[in-house]
């Protein structure tokens, strides 16, 4: 499904289901198609799941647009509009998380019944005061050392099916690491540590345990910070939590909704 933003931008997502909303976002560089194992375990719990590639990203239009996160931020607003959603629960990894708190900074969070965070601390750049940010990355190393490539994500082989759909949208749609270098220095630019202590909707931290990109202390310490937070460290995952260890990842993730239920 297609939809083009106030300033033009073609953004691509999935609309399948019915029930409860929810939203799934991915990182930089990364495809909508990541999160099938999500999103056939939540339609197999009857929720409406909605997959949404960002500008720049998958199968959304690749421009010099909006490349910042307060842009992504206001896509994110206009989606919801688009499809009149008054409620929804948010899921991001990575970067999609940041585009949550983007979102939530503009726009607040009177929409949200729930945020589950995947692998993304609230505060990229490690300083004297914080070590729980991006691996290696100070202000004394910004923004050169975002030139270079990002290490591999996934510590864990991803199944066979979800592996062939990212490699069949990468095919049709390949990442420009070049024309995103902006964005990815605003992401990393960011503290969410603001937003992450004012929401008033119930949080989740979820933290591979072997992350190549971030200490998974930082799940812990987002949790005490939001004033609904929890967390959990997977075992034997990188920073693709939800696609490493699905199984793992989707009991944690039951057990979440099911007490926004109650």
């Amino acid at each position: 499904m297609k939809l083009m933003t106030e300033d033009n931008v073609r953004l691509e997502y999935t609309d399948r289901g019915q029930g409860v909303p929810i939203l799934l976002l991915a990182g930089l560089g990364s495809y909508k198609e990541l999160w099938h194992p999500t999103e056939r375990f939540l339609l197999n719990m009857g929720f409406r799941v909605i997959c949404l590639d960002e500008r720049n990203q998958g199968s959304s239009e690749h421009t010099v647009l909006g490349r910042r996160m307060s842009r992504h931020g206001k896509d994110l607003a206009e989606v919801l509009d688009a499809l009149k959603l008054d409620h929804f629960i948010a899921i991001g990894n990575s970067m999609g998380v940041a585009t949550i708190f983007s979102y939530i900074s503009l726009f607040g969070d009177s929409k949200l019944s729930g945020f589950v965070d995947i692998d993304q601390s609230p505060k990229m750049v490690n300083d004297e005061n914080w070590q729980l940010g991006y691996k290696g990355l100070t202000w004394s190393e910004f923004p050169e050392i975002l030139r270079l490539p990002m290490a591999k994500a996934n510590i864990v082989q991803i199944d066979d099916e979800t592996r062939d759909l990212v490699q069949n949208a990468r095919l049709k749609h390949p990442y420009d690491a070049e024309l995103n270098y902006p964005l990815r220095l605003d992401h990393n630019a960011q503290d969410w540590r603001d937003v992450l202590g004012t929401m008033k909707v119930p949080f989740l931290a979820v933290a591979g345990a072997k992350s190549p990109y971030f200490n998974p202390d930082f799940a812990k310490i987002s949790s005490e910070i939001a004033p609904h937070g929890e967390y959990e460290i997977v075992e034997d995952a990188g920073h693709l939590v939800m696609a490493e260890q699905p199984e793992r990842f989707n009991q944690i993730l039951e057990e979440f909704l099911n007490r926004l239920e109650s």
